[in-house]
């Protein structure tokens, strides 16, 4: 493509997809894209064209047909597709870490705190009189001892929370 034809046919393709792109709907910008590309294709296959300004608003109003029948297959999203299966990964993969440090740091609890506190984190939901039982330490003791064992998770966790929240 010679740069005598890019600069003969440049106002006449901005006009023309200024007035099919408004008309339209469609972005003069895309349009002006696409049919400089379809001009390279056709450069390398056939040569110029015999009429460049015939064969330019031609080529301005198909793309514009083709954008329209694009458009009427095309369906936005009613919200984004991550929204759809709940957390995204990368929230997934934050959860699925901070699971494994609080499980980590109540293995490593002493006495009988980490027996204690997987009693409480199960998801069996029981009882303070059926983790009293399981435990085999009286129900009246159950909640000093949860007291207890909490503040030594608490401080077992505070270097890894402090560490992952963002300061100032």
């Amino acid at each position: 493509m010679t740069h005598e034809m890019v600069s003969t046919l440049r106002p006449l393709l901005a006009a023309e997809a200024s007035a099919e792109g408004f008309a339209s709907g469609t972005e003069p910008g895309d349009l002006e894209q696409a049919v400089w590309l379809r001009l390279l294709e056709r450069l390398d296959s056939d040569g110029p064209p015999v009429d460049p300004q015939a064969w330019l608003r031609r080529a301005v109003r198909s793309e514009v047909r083709r954008t329209r029948r694009t458009a009427r297959h095309e369906r936005p999203y009613v919200r984004e597709p991550a929204d759809e299966s709940g957390p995204d990964p990368e929230q997934q993969a934050m959860t699925a870490d901070s699971r494994r440090a609080l499980h980590d740091a109540v293995r490593r609890l002493p006495g009988r705190c980490p027996g204690l506190m997987a009693a409480l984190l199960s998801p069996k939901d029981l009882t303070y009189r059926e983790i009293a039982g399981e435990l085999g330490i009286s129900q009246g003791s159950l909640g000093p001892e949860r007291s207890r064992c909490l503040g030594c998770l608490r401080r077992l966790l505070s270097p890894v929370v402090a560490a992952r929240a963002p300061r100032g």
